[in-house]
């Protein structure tokens, strides 16, 4: 069976290894289109340098490299001359450590070397200006036009038509589906399309209406005459300069991210053969000649032999761009794809194409990861130019992005006056905590990276939330207005049992294969209108997309806010301000229409830090109103408002997980330990697994490595500091014959390991019953 007719746009070393991993499927009906002759198109492939660096913070993107680096190998296209990163500054050697532990949790081999190991395998260093590196042995070099050539030629053997000099000029659709594609001399019939056209994807998508959300930028590189080295030499990175190298011949190559960013506009780009490869701007690159060669003395007695502005694809976040469109159905995108992840997000998206999901999860990457403001031309600029310089930067997880104050919640201007510190989510701004609340008499000590982006505060305001009640802005939080039959609703989120009229249940979204997509709540107002609560742009895409013909689902984020009203004086803080009664809900899961004060609201009983309380929904128009009404009630009760830190901490302590942090795709619903999830048949084979962590002032962040008997055995989801014990705590995903009450192991952080003990869980529990299970 050839399977469906596919077209690809793009024949550079993307679109040629799906074009091999699809019809090494069976998929054999493969057009590969591209606007440039063969083998070699002009675009970003044929001057990528090719250097493979598999150790990411992203457990998906090392995934994607590692199979890269196999699989050319493999082919005969890849050298493993392995990496070095070096660190100039104390403040990079403890990010090598830390880049260190992203090697254990994600399995890739990698050592910490001194000056003189360093020196030992890349002779050319001045040691006088590094303190040690990380040296990654599996790391190298993709011989790219090479990877190019022997993928088209398994996929041409297969079955599959290379067309170069084919210009897409349309893209055709028909009933809200892709039928196919146009050039300037031909047409193609088509059931699915994936454009893998690179930093041309823009236009491609413009074709059927399709936003692609990423910048073309140009990336500096040279060539210099003989420096005395050999290929055997390891790539280098000089992270705190920008700079990266690697061997050709006896000569070197050398990229720079030292300079200012430069965007590119397509009509700047050269009308040859060569349109990805911009002349080279010598003014912009002095400073980094200048830290080339004072790292690498030996390049002061080298000239530089060529050197161009190479044009490659920059997104937002920098992630690639990866599935399919909501509309058409059947247009596809593998774009801002690097050479170092070429063959694994082939991979990944043919499995995706073929199976109906991939093999690992790609949410950090899917196409539809972003909020329509976050597709905005000028959101897009902003955000990758700032993600391009950081490049010499330690970026802390919880950095704020470039742009703020895109989305503003109704309730902004009392955080203001509150001195909320903000963070943001999806172009909101969500306050953190609130200088207006008093800090703790003793401060609990705390690490200089955990400490990052934090404050003390947030200590009151989850004791406070505890012992009394807090307002928490969860107007960033996506909400969902549907209407219709009940039966569609349930087979739209995945339930299998109705939810009552009143009444708010928890789902848990599945792929066909089983892996966990998303958690919902869904609040059913009256017999066909309903609310669900979800997690951002993929799930409000997975039900979009899904939504059955009767049943009408709309986005009522941005017309609408939220505030959670949580803590064991929640009722006595509501009861006088609403015309229903909520002694009700005390002990049940319910959900409530009606008025407080004059606004109009809709109340639900879902406790989202693991207390008693009520999250109250309602127009936007209403917000200050709604705010103000409970602010002026607070101060019988001891209300505060209290930042997103605090509710972290708080959700932590009662084993509250989160979708996309503690649970992917890839993980089993029952494993995860979701309320809702049903137990398997077999015995889990891991467990995500509570841990309380040894007082030291050391505070994990996420994603480090957890050890036992001294080997890496699990890695840590999320973390914080549990103030109900005194004592930081992490989730981690364990073999289950680890995750055993009292249990010891070790968390890899930076250069030491911190004692953790397996828990059982919740911390703490005020006795909070579960949401119902649809």
């Amino acid at each position: 069976m050839a399977g469906p007719r596919v077209v690809l746009i793009g024949a550079g070393v993307v679109g040629c290894a799906l074009a091999d991993e699809l019809t090494g499927r069976g998929w054999t009906d493969v057009t590969v289109l591209d606007q440039g002759p063969l083998p070699v198109t002009g675009g970003s492939s044929s001057h990528a340098p090719g250097l493979v660096f598999q150790i990411d913070p992203s457990r998906t993107m090392t995934r994607l490299a590692r199979y890269t680096a196999h699989k050319y190998t493999e082919l005969g296209c890849y050298s493993a001359v392995g990496s070095l990163e070096v660190a100039s500054t104390p403040e990079r050697m403890a990010e090598l450590h830390r880049r260190a532990g992203f090697s254990q949790s994600w399995g890739v081999q990698s050592t910490i070397l001194d000056v003189d190991g360093c020196l030992a395998l890349f002779p050319l260093l001045d040691k006088s200006l590094i303190l040690g590196g990380l040296h990654v042995p599996g790391d190298g070099v993709v011989a790219v036009s090479r990877a190019v050539e022997v993928q088209a030629a398994r996929a041409a053997a297969r079955g599959a038509r290379f067309f170069g000099n084919s210009r897409v000029t349309s893209l055709v659709s028909s009933d809200g589906r892709i039928a196919g594609v146009a050039t300037v001399d031909d047409e193609y019939d088509a059931d699915i399309v994936v454009c893998c056209a690179g930093f041309w994807g823009p236009e491609v998508g413009r074709l059927a209406g399709v936003t692609v959300p990423l910048l073309p930028m140009a990336h500096q590189y040279v060539r210099t005459t003989s420096a005395g080295v050999t290929e055997h030499l390891p790539i280098l990175s000089h992270p705190d300069r920008g700079l990266t190298f690697r061997a050709y011949g006896d000569r070197l190559g050398i990229g720079s991210n030292l300079h200012d960013p430069i965007p590119v506009s397509l009509d700047d780009l050269p009308g040859d053969a060569h349109p990805a490869m911009l002349p080279f701007t010598p003014a912009a690159f002095k400073q980094s000649w200048a830290a080339a060669t004072e790292l690498l003395p030996a390049l002061r007695g080298t000239a530089l032999e060529d050197a161009f502005n190479g044009v490659l694809s920059v997104t937002a976040d920098g992630f690639p761009l990866l599935g399919e469109a909501r509309e058409p159905r059947g247009l596809w995108f593998a774009e801002a794809v690097r050479s170092t992840h070429s063959a694994g997000a082939a991979k990944a998206v043919a499995e995706w194409l073929v199976d109906g999901r991939s093999g690992i999860d790609l949410h950090e990457c899917d196409l539809n990861r972003f909020d329509r403001a976050q597709l905005a031309p000028g959101y897009v600029r902003k955000r990758a130019v700032r993600g391009y310089a950081d490049g010499c930067r330690i970026v802390h997880p919880q950095e704020p992005p470039a742009v703020r104050n895109l989305r503003l919640s109704p309730f902004h201007p009392r955080h203001v006056e509150l001195g909320a510190a903000f963070g943001e989510a999806y172009g909101w701004e969500r306050p953190l905590w609130y200088a207006t609340n008093p800090q703790p008499e003793e401060l609990n000590p705390r690490d200089e990276w955990s400490a990052r982006h934090w404050s003390p505060i947030a200590e009151t305001e989850a004791r406070l939330t505890r012992r009394k009640v807090a307002l928490f802005d969860t107007t960033w939080s996506t909400r969902l207005a549907v209407t219709g039959p009940a039966a569609l609703v349930r087979a739209l989120t995945g339930g299998d049992a109705e939810v009552p009229v009143g009444t708010v249940a928890q789902a848990i979204l599945l792929d066909p294969a089983g892996g966990v997509r998303g958690d919902i709540t869904v609040a059913r107002l009256a017999e066909e209108r309903f609310q669900i609560g979800a997690n951002g742009p993929l799930d409000l895409d997975w039900l979009l997309r899904r939504a059955p013909a009767g049943l009408t689902v709309r986005d009522v984020t941005g017309g609408t806010c939220a505030v959670g009203v949580w803590g064991p004086r929640a009722q006595e803080l509501l009861a006088p301000l609403t015309d229903f009664d909520l002694t009700a809900d005390a002990v049940d899961t319910g959900v409530r229409e009606g008025f407080l004060g004059m606004v109009p609201v809709t109340v639900l009983r879902v406790p989202g830090v693991g207390e008693a309380g009520w999250e109250i929904r309602t127009e936007a128009e209403y917000g200050l109103r709604l705010w103000d009404t409970l602010w002026a009630e607070g101060p019988g009760v001891g209300l505060i408002a209290a930042g997103r830190v605090a509710y972290d901490n708080l959700r932590l302590e009662r084993g509250i997980r989160t979708w996309g942090t503690d649970v992917t795709t890839e993980d089993d619903p029952f494993q995860a330990g979701l309320a809702a999830a049903s137990r398997p048949a077999a015995p889990p084979d891991r467990l995500l697994t509570c841990l309380v962590v040894a007082e030291t002032g050391d505070v994990p962040v996420g994603r480090e490595p957890v050890f036992a008997g001294g080997f890496a055995v699990g890695h840590v989801t999320s973390a914080g500091y549990a103030y109900s014990v005194a004592a930081p705590i992490a989730y981690a995903w364990l073999p289950a014959a680890l995750s055993v009450p009292g249990t010891q192991v070790e968390i890899g952080y930076f250069d030491r390991r911190l004692l953790a003990t397996v828990t059982a869980e919740p911390l703490s529990d005020p006795e909070q019953e579960p949401r119902a299970r649809i």
